[in-house]
């Protein structure tokens, strides 16, 4: 891995070469076929219905990991999903939820989307996306998922095709005999036809039974926003998503690592930061429950669980922090690194107190939909500056902007001085950020910095704050 301690490293490792001239793949599949060549017997994705430290829990190595999302990519191009087409998901977290993600982006579009939405905001996405298959839950005890989706599909009737999980998979006797009794019933008020996900995706073969097209192109439309009126839909391409995974793999994490990601996969920073790292690295990346950190007992377990696993970097965000904090560290944490925190600024009390807890450093990072992500973090290695989102990640260029409404630039800030903050990094896509044409309007400051809309400052150790 190169050494990322400083402004100076991220410099000297830009100055090796172009971001061009690196040999990445090019496309996803490309590079998780590179991974499950490399390790195929090593350990890819783990996920466990419950959150006890010696619950079932069900681990894909690499070899069978590719092997199901190839099976996905092809059950999804058999239902006329092509690369300018989209399947979308609306799940919990579960290893189906990973054959989808990476199963759509390699067919056509994927468009994952937030199931605590409503069933009108679900449906505008859909609409928006004009997606064509949607996996979703089959009706299962204690969710509504089923339910939003059954509403959401009677006003999308662009959706052709419903392919369902079925929880019922992970569970063992007696819960398995309970369950089928207690099934809620889900009445269907839409006419697309309803497949079994995991049935359908054993009747397809082994081998990608389509060219993977060596090009860079759309993989993945990410709604962006709060949960109340209508999400803006971000696009983001193959080169954005190899991108946040060669950081991953270049800077932070090797085959030998083990994650911890309790955070969902209808968002960037589990589906992209999370498994592309672990796609391009060969990590192993433990979900805990479908619901992750509100999945009942994770954090009362979460300690025991750092030890069943041995993992090395936790991946958080401050609340959940606030919560662990809560409770006792009941377990043996010696494994633990790192923890990454993202999404909200981390008050320095917190800071200190995990860090006392756990004896490990807790890195705060910036990124956002629009830019795929990844844009800074305190180097892992390198000076912490708590409250500061850290040191612009190689080939990510930040500049602190004062612009007009039109994308102007008024004039550069200077050191320490507050302005916009502005983005250009292989995760942009300059012109084509939303699927909407009128919202990229006056989006680009000089045509190739993505204006975030957030206030920042750069210090003299170039810092992001």
């Amino acid at each position: 891995m190169a050494r990322f301690a400083s402004k100076a490293d991220r410099d000297a490792i830009e100055a090796e070469m172009p971001w061009e001239a690196r040999d990445v793949p090019v496309t996803l599949y490309e590079r998780l076929t590179k991974t499950a060549e490399a390790f195929p017997d090593r350990p890819a994705m783990s996920f466990q219905m419950f959150s006890g430290p010696k619950d079932p829990a069900e681990t894909l190595t690499w070899r069978q990991f590719h092997t199901r999302v190839t099976q996905a990519a092809n059950l999804f191009r058999s239902l006329g999903i092509g690369p300018n087409d989209t399947v979308a998901y609306l799940l919990p977290n579960c290893n189906e939820t990973l054959f989808a993600f990476l199963g759509g982006a390699v067919a056509g579009k994927v468009n994952p989307i937030n199931p605590l939405l409503d069933a009108e905001q679900i449906a505008g996405i859909l609409r928006e996306t004009g997606a064509k298959v949607l996996v979703t839950l089959r009706a299962f005890p204690r969710t509504d998922v089923p339910q939003k989706a059954a509403q959401a599909l009677a006003m999308a009737p662009n959706v052709e095709t419903v392919l369902e999980v079925d929880l019922l998979r992970y569970l063992t006797p007696p819960k398995s005999w309970i369950v089928p009794l207690i099934r809620p019933k889900n009445p269907a008020r839409h006419e697309a036809r309803v497949l079994n996900f995991t049935r359908e995706l054993a009747r397809q073969p082994e081998r990608l039974t389509f060219e993977d097209v060596r090009e860079d192109r759309i993989a993945a439309l990410f709604h962006t926003g709060g949960t109340t009126g209508m999400p803006k839909v971000a696009q983001q391409k193959y080169s954005g998503l190899i991108y946040n995974g060669w950081l991953g793999q270049e800077l932070l994490f090797t085959e030998k690592d083990t994650l911890i990601c309790p955070l969902p996969l209808f968002h960037v920073f589990a589906a992209v930061v999370v498994v592309m790292a672990s796609i391009s690295s060969g990590a192993h990346v433990v979900f805990p429950t479908p619901a992750g950190y509100r999945g009942e007992g994770v954090f009362d377990n979460f300690w025991k669980l750092i030890e069943r696993w041995r993992v090395s970097f936790v991946i958080t965000v401050p609340t959940a922090i606030a919560a662990l904090m809560q409770r006792p560290v009941d377990a043996d944490v010696s494994s633990l690194k790192v923890a990454f925190s993202g999404s909200a600024p981390l008050p320095v009390e917190l800071y200190h107190r995990f860090e006392q807890a756990t004896g490990v450093t807790i890195v705060e990072g910036y990124g956002l939909t629009e830019a795929t992500c990844l844009v800074s973090c305190n180097p892992p290695s390198g000076e912490k500056k708590i409250g500061s989102v850290g040191v612009p990640f190689p080939y990510t260029d930040v500049r602190i902007l004062d612009c007009d409404e039109a994308g102007g630039v008024r004039r550069e800030m200077g050191v320490d001085e507050v302005g916009e903050i502005c983005v250009s990094n292989p995760g942009v896509i300059p012109g084509g950020t939303y699927t909407d044409p009128e919202k990229n309007v006056g989006l680009y400051a000089w045509g190739t910095h993505l204006r975030t809309g957030d206030l920042g400052r750069l210090d003299a150790d170039g810092y992001l704050w």
